[in-house]
């Protein structure tokens, strides 16, 4: 596993606020939650402390594993990169070679994927695919169905919200 771990700025944005929501908002909250259910009792036969203590120990997981995306983050913003070759950040246009279909995702971090948003993960086989590639190359990427054909149409990066 790479030691950093690359984000656009707008995927480190939005881990950012999740790691302040997790400790400002969910912790406190799970806290107060299980001291109401321990007032309630004997804890050995509560429910409600026992679904609250899970529930703490998922706050405190996704605590350390956003923590440690923090930390290992590399920021890259790919808005300084030329358009002439398929880099992080870029937005590639690309037209199924079989069908004529034309499809455009974003290359992001893997925390940041969202396909029903076009955004894909730059380890996902079409985006290691496409890395470097140039304006007009046809490029085979394997998928579960066998193997595709794209023609890169455009290579170009969005503006950050």
């Amino acid at each position: 596993m790479s030691d950093r771990v690359p984000m656009t700025p707008r995927g480190f944005a939005m881990i950012d606020e999740e790691f302040k929501r997790l400790k400002s908002v969910d912790r406190p909250a799970i806290v107060k939650e299980i001291e109401i259910a321990r007032a309630h009792g004997d804890i050995s036969e509560n429910a409600e402390y026992h679904a609250a203590k899970d529930r703490q120990g998922q706050i405190e997981g996704r605590v350390a594993y956003v923590e440690d995306r923090l930390a290992r983050a590399r920021v890259i913003d790919g808005a300084g990169q030329g358009t002439d070759r398929v880099t992080f950040g870029a937005t590639v246009v690309l037209s199924d070679t079989e069908n004529d279909e034309e499809v455009a995702y974003t290359i992001v971090g893997e925390d940041e994927a969202d396909l029903a948003d076009g955004q894909i993960s730059v380890t996902s086989p079409i985006a290691r695919a496409l890395m470097g590639k140039e304006l007009d190359a046809n490029v085979q990427v394997r998928v579960p169905k066998g193997t595709r054909e794209f023609e890169i149409l455009e290579i170009r990066f969005d503006a950050s919200d």
